[in-house]
């Protein structure tokens, strides 16, 4: 089945300059030169037909010819504004890739789900989301072209996920985005997958200027950062366990529910018909005085729950009794409210420890999958306002994994230098790819440094943040 969404509003291995800086100066002055010529009507799009290949999961495509303006984009000039980037997305479970326009337009949004293979293993199985990415990524990468009416040659760069994410996962986007800017001469941007969803919020928010906050929750992050600049960010906390994300999914899982649009959703429609205080859970790290998360207790609180009101998880929800489904419900919103509870406690903290550092911040950024949650939205908001800021949140279409935070994040850093040269077109069989599967974002704020996850260290690369830090430093020497 395939399913057309129009959305309304709408690197970094060392992220080196690599030596030679005069080759990347020039190969970035011809594609400016290219694409200040390139038409700017909006394409037209229309509903492709379902794959008839049986391997092609359900594809959702999103398509807008709208054009988003903001105001740190009206200072670049035209030719900045016809750049074009293709986004490639593998981190976990879907398969996304994007074509968006450096003036904010997104040409086109493919994602494939892997929905049925979630319900199929109660989760992600890395194994076969890697077969699932590698049987799509070729058509999906093809439509997004075909239906932002581009080819290969129209486009300044390629931008990819390198990391945080599944290793098996980001192999199949790497590998693909480095076949295309091999091929066709592009240069290429390594993107790091928090950064994108934090930054998708300046393609659809006109006043969203650094320094902002950023809230970033899904399945496998919780994490309070400061965006002082791009590529500069102070981590105020982050889980010392589990995700939120972790959470609503093994809930909706215990709970009998439908997880193929991922436990969130329908944790949430079931919390609609339950009494969200019925259930007596604690708050999470409630006399912890510092931004960290966790959830691994709060999913025992839960599953000892279900176990006390002895509700079977194979008897799916829809099939229980009357009396059986209260209790579900009950339960639901229960721990939902508990959830959002923990996340408004420690958010209210890093927004007094963000204005310490950074007074003149307007604005808090909720992204990643939990942000499509629509009481967390209500909930956060209460607080932002509260603190005199301003909540900005993605549409649901852009809080999900997906390539257009891929390519926007590309194209910031494409802007100010930060891309790799064209890779070789073919390359050998034993190449070692830059994944980067744990790699944090910004560095520890030192009241917010977690001796819960001290220990936690292993094959971690260094942040986001110090590496861009060391190659600035470098380049002033």
């Amino acid at each position: 089945m395939v399913r057309l969404f129009l959305t309304l509003s709408p690197a970094i291995s060392r992220l080196n300059i690599y030596p030679g800086t005069s080759i990347l100066a020039n190969s970035y002055s011809l594609r400016l030169e290219k694409h200040h010529k390139l038409k700017t009507e909006t394409p037209t799009f229309s509903l492709i037909s379902p794959s008839s290949s049986s391997n092609f999961l359900r594809t959702r495509f999103y398509s807008t010819g709208t054009k988003i303006s903001s105001l740190h984009r009206i200072e670049n000039s035209n030719v900045d504004d016809n750049l074009v980037v293709l986004g490639i997305e593998t981190s976990c479970d879907d398969t996304a890739a994007a074509v968006v326009r450096g003036n904010g337009e997104i040409l086109s949004q493919v994602i494939s789900s892997q929905a049925e293979l979630l319900a199929q293993y109660g989760g992600v199985a890395p194994k076969q989301a890697e077969e699932a990415h590698s049987r799509v990524i070729d058509k999906v990468v093809q439509d997004a072209l075909d239906r932002a009416n581009l080819t290969e040659k129209d486009l300044s760069a390629v931008a990819v996920t390198i990391g945080p994410g599944l290793s098996l996962c980001l192999r199949v986007g790497v590998q693909k985005a480095r076949s295309v800017a091999g091929n066709f001469s592009l240069p290429i941007v390594r993107v790091h997958h928090m950064e994108a969803h934090a930054l998708v919020a300046r393609l659809v928010e006109q006043e969203l200027s650094f320094p902002f906050m950023a809230l970033l929750i899904s399945g496998g992050h919780n994490l309070l950062v400061l965006a002082h600049k791009l590529g500069q960010y102070t981590q105020l906390g982050t889980t010392v366990d589990d995700a939120i994300g972790e959470a609503f999914d093994k809930t909706a899982k215990w709970l009998g529910l439908d997880i193929r649009r991922s436990g969130g959703p329908a944790v949430e429609e079931l919390a609609l018909e339950g009494d969200a205080k019925s259930v007596k859970f604690n708050v999470p790290m409630k006399y912890h005085k510092d931004c960290n998360f966790s959830y691994a207790g709060l999913k025992t609180q839960v599953r000892l729950a279900i176990e006390a009101k002895e509700i079977d998880a194979k008897c799916p929800v829809s099939s229980a009794t009357n009396e059986d489904r209260r209790n579900r419900a009950d339960i639901a919103a229960s721990f939902q409210r508990v959830a959002v509870l923990h996340l408004e406690e420690k958010c209210e903290r890093a927004i007094d420890w963000a204005l310490e550092l950074e007074p003149s911040i307007k604005h808090m950024v909720v992204s990643g999958g939990v942000a499509s949650n629509k009481y967390v939205r209500l909930r956060l908001n209460n607080i932002v306002e509260n603190k005199n800021l301003k909540l900005v949140c993605p549409p649901p279409s852009l809080c999900t994994d997906n390539g257009v935070m891929v390519a926007w994040t590309g194209l910031e850093h494409f802007r100010v230098g930060r891309y790799d040269p064209p890779p070789p077109a073919t390359e050998p069989d034993d190449f070692v790819y830059d994944l980067r599967p744990r790699w944090p974002l910004g560095e520890e704020y030192a009241k917010g440094r977690s001796k819960a996850r001290s220990m936690r260290t292993a094959r971690i690369h260094p942040s986001l943040t110090s590496i861009i830090r060391a190659d600035s430093l470098q380049q002033q020497t």
